[in-house]
């Protein structure tokens, strides 16, 4: 190799290695001072691209996690207005029983009816006021609720919440207390409905009750004259319960859970014979009710269906709970262990990155060191030309 001073090939190949060792320890002090063993796509392109699929899948699995965690939370808030729906059925069915006594006077059957229709309305009002962040639970308006309890867009990665046996405004409907009603269509006394003469005949199916007039006596023609005095007929009391309605109208309860229709004839001829029937018009019969021991017996069987009901929503509740509880165990299980496989190809191993680091260090030294012998190196030409 001859003695040239235009090109020091050994200051240049020197130059040359000192470059790469100077990116090495670029490189490595980016890894270190990251954390991350790919800072950009040139470090690992497939690296890369499976550490950001994961990076996803991870991001899915936690966002999932507490989409299953409200879920336990929509459930514990309709299964506690639940708990509280079971605690009035049980009184309702405690009043039903007290009621199916005959020992009862009618101030005490109205005094558990008027219990009974507060515990129903406060049913109503547990329906319409239950929601989680402004959703209705319980009046059957949100028939199911889906979570997203997984990172894909699959039907496998939703739960489905069936509120619809929740419905506690289908529980008030079943158990509309009340008696059975038919109207009697007299306006007034003036409009001539009620024209006695003799007496009167209600009959209801195979029941039948003649009230005549007593000797030398009349009944009264105006409703709330005529409610007083077949009221005091003992044969009427055991079978019917006489009154007026707001609009004046006469009314008669039967006292069965009877639900045929209850005719009225009047007696208006000297033979005593009850040919003249007054218009009847037919209210709509309820089967339950607290005024009658019959009216009770029906209530506690539908109260029992309610509670069996409500037992069945809450059991089916509590099992989607504990399903949402396994989900979260599943989901937090799988997030670990894709979150250690996105770690093992995009983090730093730093124990080994400081090796190479110290490696790069060190030739960065050595590498300067022998530039600056290859830039000394072609002195010795000065000698000749001495």
């Amino acid at each position: 190799m001859g003695m040239t001073i235009n090109t020091n090939i050994s200051a240049l190949n020197s130059y040359r290695n000192l470059s790469n060792t100077q990116g090495q320890l670029s490189s490595s002090l980016e890894k270190l001072s990251s954390g991350l063993r790919i800072n950009r796509a040139a470090d690992d392109a497939a690296g890369l691209a499976i550490s950001e699929g994961l990076r996803s899948q991870s991001g899915g699995l936690t966002t999932a996690a507490r989409n299953a965690q409200d879920g336990i939370s929509v459930i514990q808030t309709a299964e506690g207005s639940l708990t509280e729906v079971h605690s009035i059925l049980q009184r309702l069915r405690d009043l039903a029983v007290q009621a199916g006594n005959d020992s009862n006077s009618p101030e005490a059957r109205q005094a558990i009816t008027s219990e009974a229709t507060s515990l129903t309305s406060e049913l109503s009002r547990t329906a319409n006021a239950t929601n989680f962040n402004g959703i209705k639970l319980l009046d059957g308006s949100s028939k199911a609720l889906s979570f997203q309890v997984g990172a894909d867009g699959n039907a496998s990665s939703q739960i489905s919440v069936d509120l619809a046996s929740a419905d506690v405004t289908k529980v008030v409907s079943a158990l509309a207390f009340g008696s059975t009603t038919n109207q009697i269509q007299n306006t007034s006394v003036a409009s001539g409905a009620l024209t006695f003469s003799a007496g009167y005949q209600f009959t209801q199916g195979t029941t039948q009750v003649t009230v005549a007039a007593p000797t030398g006596s009349s009944i009264p023609t105006d409703t709330a004259g005529l409610a007083k005095f077949l009221n005091a007929d003992k044969n009427f009391s055991q079978n019917f319960t006489a009154g007026t309605d707001a609009a004046g109208k006469l009314t008669v309860t039967s006292r069965t859970t009877d639900s045929s229709a209850i005719t009225l004839n009047q007696d208006t001829t000297a033979a005593g014979t009850y040919a003249d029937v007054v218009a009847v018009s037919a209210g709509t019969p309820a089967t339950m009710g607290f005024d009658t021991a019959a009216g009770a017996q029906a209530a506690i069987t539908a109260i029992d269906a309610q509670i069996t009901n409500i037992s069945s929503a809450r059991a089916n509740l509590g099992a989607v709970q504990n399903r949402f509880s396994s989900a979260i165990n599943s989901l937090n299980v799988s997030n670990e262990n894709i979150t250690a496989a996105q770690s093992r190809i995009r983090d730093t191993d730093m124990a080994a990155e400081m090796v190479n680091f110290t490696r790069a260090n060190l030739l960065q030294q050595a590498g300067t060191a022998m530039l600056a012998q290859a830039n000394q190196s072609n002195n010795g030409v000065l000698k000749l030309l001495g």
